[in-house]
């Protein structure tokens, strides 16, 4: 397998950490979402431009949750989604309350259109990018206090929920969020990060261009 890749990707992050998790060898082709390089070539992998994209040879997957829900149907431990209907579907909505509803508004390509279209300044980017993982994050609070145990985000083992909420935590960290106002939050992503899938998934470990 492949993985087209870019460092500092949220959504590269959620698959590099299942990856890890279900011990599966992966050849990574870091993809520079700063200089442009996902309008040229990588098209004709991904015709949208984003990334991650995962080559099985044959055949390329890509949105980051298709990815690994493939990879969890492929590799049966640790499974990342419950067997129970109903609880596979709340995996599948908390999931989705990141990676559909924080993450894509403060994507690359967003924020640079903020600054192309509407000439924000880098302050309002950094308002706008705290506006919306705060936003969403009080909600993923409370959600973790409803069906969270101490370590993880949904009963008491490791799901896809932990898969997608580390890499938003990151962000957060790195854009100043003061996360000390979402304390279960902010213990699953050091619970979490104890483990090396986690740990070795970091954007800091990975190849950089």
């Amino acid at each position: 397998m492949k993985l087209y890749d870019y460092w500092r990707s949220s959504a590269a992050y959620r698959v590099r950490i299942a990856l890890n998790l279900k011990q599966l060898d992966v050849e990574q082709i870091p993809v520079d979402l700063r200089t442009g390089e996902q309008q040229g070539d990588y098209k004709s992998i991904n015709p949208s431009g984003l990334i991650p994209a995962l080559d099985l040879q044959p055949g390329i997957l890509h949105q980051s949750l298709a990815i690994i829900e493939y990879l969890d149907e492929r590799v049966a431990q640790p499974r990342l989604l419950p067997s129970e209907p109903l609880e596979r579907a709340r995996v599948r909505a908390l999931s989705q309350d990141i990676a559909s509803d924080i993450h894509p508004v403060n994507n690359l390509r967003v924020l640079n259109r903020l600054r192309e279209q509407f000439q924000a300044s880098e302050q309002q980017i950094l308002e706008w990018y705290r506006h919306w993982i705060e936003t969403g994050f009080r909600a993923l609070e409370s959600e973790a206090r409803r069906y969270g145990s101490d370590d993880w985000f949904f009963r008491n083992r490791l799901s896809l929920v932990d898969v997608v909420l580390v890499p938003q935590v990151y962000n957060a960290y790195r854009f100043d969020v003061d996360m000390s106002r979402y304390p279960r939050l902010r213990h699953i992503y050091h619970s979490a990060n104890t483990l090396e899938a986690f740990a070795k998934a970091a954007p800091e470990q990975q190849a950089q261009p």
